[in-house]
């Protein structure tokens, strides 16, 4: 495809998944995951319905990583590296050390606690490695599941914003959440 980006983001081991800088030959399955109207259900876009809707974010994911402005991993499953979601650190903000987070999975997945260990392998780098003092989410409140899993990893519901987004014509609420590092220590599974 295009050649290897200038920053690689590092790859980090879990107990059943690892993040590790997205490969060209990730491209259909991170269109597929996209183009999931389930998974996609309270995503930031609708969901996509051709591969050429994936190619300009894939390769934004894979050549615009840099630690002082986005970190994107695809989450790759341990055992046989498919792809399985992707987790990021975008909107990075060196100066002030914070940034928000973002992450999701294949349906296939959910349910297996496999985005809080990548979301805790994620976490764990933003704050140890990067330096960052404040991570957080943007989660359509309707979104369950991923409010639980911010408030499981100590996320503080800081807010509803309403109105905030209109994605396929529909209005929607947004719930922001916030993590700082001293309370990620005694929030941290495991």
């Amino acid at each position: 495809m295009t050649s290897p980006p200038a920053y690689q983001p590092p790859v980090l081991e879990g107990a059943r998944i690892r993040l590790r800088p997205y490969r060209d030959d990730d491209l259909p399955a991170f269109f597929a995951l996209r183009a999931d109207p389930v998974a996609m259900r309270y995503g930031s876009h609708p969901a996509w319905t051709h591969p050429d809707q994936a190619r300009d974010r894939f390769e934004s994911s894979r050549h615009h990583n840099a630690p002082d402005r986005q970190v994107c991993w695809a989450i790759a499953a341990r055992d046989d590296d498919r792809l399985l979601g992707s987790v990021a650190l975008f909107h990075i903000n060196a100066a002030q050390r914070l940034a928000d987070i973002g992450y999701m999975l294949e349906t296939a997945s959910w349910g297996r606690g496999l985005a809080t260990e990548a979301t805790t392998l994620a976490l764990d780098h933003a704050f140890a490695a990067l330096g960052l003092r404040r991570i957080e989410a943007d989660i359509d409140p309707r979104n369950a599941g991923s409010c639980r899993l911010a408030e499981r990893l100590g996320f503080v519901h800081e807010g509803r914003l309403r109105e905030r987004w209109e994605i396929a014509g529909e209005t929607c609420d947004t719930s922001l959440y916030g993590l700082l590092a001293r309370d990620w220590k005694s929030a941290r599974p495991g």
